[in-house]
């Protein structure tokens, strides 16, 4: 529960970073390898050291091409490459894939609310059929899809959603949702 804690706080620290300042800070992604690593040594020695080294590495094996083909930042990569250490390589696995389908919607939702639809075409075309000096650009902040991404997968995990399930359900009759 202690490692659902901290990525979830690691998660929430970069969400304001990226919402605010359209960056993640390298310290932060930092902190929180070495948290887990040190973590999952400690609570599961070899096993959890591996776990972590595995989940770190299916990231940046994942994500690295997202990178280099300006799909994600920088920062977004970093970020997953500690949550992957946190969680190990399962769990971030379907993190990522619902993150990629939550910041598919997200992206083109918000394409689409800052340049209408006629903007969203000429960019997908830019995009698209060939790559011009002034091509249009919307800034996307990926650290929310990765974050829900990250939540859907700790819900719909047998694990984990079992025991967190009950909590949640607790917590949203408590204030009436």
């Amino acid at each position: 529960m202690i490692m659902l804690a901290i990525t979830l706080l690691l998660l929430l620290s970069a969400l304001y970073f990226d919402l605010r300042y359209q960056r993640i800070p390298n310290k932060l992604c930092l902190a929180g390898l070495l948290a887990a690593l040190a973590l999952q040594a400690y609570i599961s020695q070899w096993y959890g050291l591996g776990q972590a080294l595995l989940g770190a590495g299916l990231a940046l094996a994942l994500l690295l091409p997202a990178f280099y083909f300006r799909f994600l930042g920088a920062g977004d990569v970093k970020l997953m490459i500690a949550v992957g250490a946190l969680s190990g390589p399962t769990l971030l696995f379907w993190s990522l894939v619902y993150g990629i389908i939550f910041g598919t919607f997200t992206s083109l939702v918000l394409a689409l609310h800052k340049l209408g639809w006629s903007g969203l075409l000429k960019m997908a075309s830019q995009a698209f059929i060939k790559q011009s000096e002034n091509q249009t650009s919307v800034f996307v902040p990926y650290a929310p899809a990765l974050a829900l991404g990250w939540l859907l997968a700790c819900y719909l995990s047998p694990e984990i959603g079992a025991e967190i399930a009950p909590k949640i359900a607790t917590l949203l009759s408590s204030i009436n949702i």
